[in-house]
């Protein structure tokens, strides 16, 4: 029987590993993944979603559980407020692993 060449074995390495993107901004994750629950955790939500740290804190610094439990469980939802877009917007052409102090409202 002959055997498999080193190629074919780097090949489905490089294969079996996803490309996460982030549930926000759709930018590749970097070498930080953090993990945000559409539904906080505190109002029974149990999906979670990879996003870039600097994504995460400009949604926590903008809405509270309530808010995101009610009106913000989406990513369309979140893009349609105007101070999300704007983040996105800036944070675009960053690299995956940008962080940088983000204000809180």
């Amino acid at each position: 029987m002959a055997r498999k060449s080193r190629d074919y074995w780097e090949d489905k390495e490089e294969a079996a590993e996803p490309v996460l993107s982030c549930w926000l901004c759709s930018r590749p994750m970097g070498e930080i993944v953090e993990w945000h629950h559409p539904v906080p955790k505190s109002r029974g939500g149990r999906e979670k979603q990879p996003i870039h740290p600097i994504c995460h804190q400009a949604v926590h610094n903008n809405f509270t559980n309530s808010d995101l439990e009610r009106r913000y469980s989406s990513t369309e939802a979140l893009l349609g407020h105007e101070e999300i877009r704007r983040f996105v917007d800036w944070v675009a052409n960053k690299p995956p692993d940008f962080h940088a102090p983000t204000r809180k409202r």
